[in-house]
C-alpha cells in the first residue's frame, strides 16, 4: 500500500535535488497541457463572424448555404490542424517532459529528455497520447464524473511511454487500468491535498505555483508512477 505523505516527502527531496530543472520543466508541461484547450479556443474565436440575421435572411439561400458551408470548412480545417499540432508536437513534448520527472527517481534527469519522444518514434507517442485525450473527453460528455474517473484511469499513460515507448496504445490503456484499479480515488485525494498550495499560487499572482507547486505536484505524480509500478512487479 502507497500513501500520499511517503510520496510528498519523496516528490520534496527530489524537487530540491532537481530544483532548476523541474521547475523549467514544470513551467513547459503546464502549457503544453493547456495549449490543446488554448488552441482549439483560439480557433474558435478566429472564426468567429460578425453576421446580421436581418442581412443573412435577406439574401438568397445559395449565398447563404455557401457561406455557412465555408464557416464550417475552415473550422475544420483549424480543427484537423490542431489534431496534427497535438500528435506530432505537443503531445511526445508532454511525455519528454513526464520522462524528466520520472528520472528525477534515478538521478539521471537531464535537460534532452524534454525532446526523448523525437528519438523514439514520435508519431506513434503522439497518437496514443491523442486517444487517451480523445477517450477522456468523450468519457466526459456523459455528466463529466466518467470523465474525471477515467482520467485517473488513464493517467498512468505518459509515464508508461515515457519508460517503453514502443508499447501499444491497447498495452498502454490496459495497463495503466491496471495500475490504477483501486487506486483512483487516492489519487484524487492525493491531488486535493495541493489545493492550499493552488490557492497560494492564485493569490501570488501563480509565482507559488510555478516556482513549487507543479513542480511539486508533478513530482508526487512520478513518485505515484514508480509506487505503482514496484507494487505490480
Amino acid at each position: 500500500m502507497w500513501n500520499r505523505q511517503r510520496l510528498k516527502r519523496n516528490a520534496r527531496v527530489l524537487l530540491k535535488a532537481n530544483y532548476l530543472k523541474v521547475v523549467v520543466v514544470g513551467l513547459i508541461l503546464s502549457f503544453l497541457i493547456g495549449s490543446g484547450y488554448n488552441s482549439a479556443r483560439g480557433a474558435a474565436k478566429s472564426n468567429d463572424v460578425d453576421i446580421d440575421v436581418t442581412d443573412l435572411f435577406s439574401g438568397n439561400l445559395a449565398f447563404i448555404v455557401a457561406m455557412l458551408i465555408g464557416i464550417a470548412g475552415v473550422i475544420a480545417i483549424a480543427l484537423l490542424f490542431n489534431v496534427v499540432l497535438n500528435i506530432f508536437l505537443w503531445n511526445p513534448l508532454e511525455v519528454g517532459c513526464r520522462k524528466v520527472f520520472v528520472d528525477c527517481r534515478y538521478g539521471n534527469a537531464e535537460w534532452c529528455d524534454i525532446l526523448y519522444a523525437f528519438k523514439n518514434g514520435y508519431g506513434h507517442i503522439g497518437a496514443v497520447m491523442f486517444m487517451k485525450d480523445l477517450f477522456t473527453f468523450l468519457w466526459t460528455l456523459l455528466f463529466i464524473i466518467p470523465g474525471i474517473i477515467k482520467g485517473y484511469e488513464y493517467m498512468m499513460i505518459p509515464y508508461l511511454l515515457a519508460e517503453n515507448p514502443d508499447m501499444s496504445r491497447q498495452d498502454a490503456f490496459a495497463e495503466s487500468k491496471r495500475m490504477m484499479d483501486g487506486n483512483k480515488m487516492d489519487a484524487f485525494v492525493l491531488d486535493l491535498s495541493f489545493i492550499g498550495w493552488f490557492i497560494l499560487g492564485a493569490i501570488t499572482f501563480n509565482i507559488v505555483n510555478i516556482l513549487y507547486t507543479t513542480p511539486y505536484m508533478e513530482l508526487a505524480h512520478a513518485e505515484l508512477y514508480h509506487t505503482l509500478k514496484n507494487q505490480n512487479n
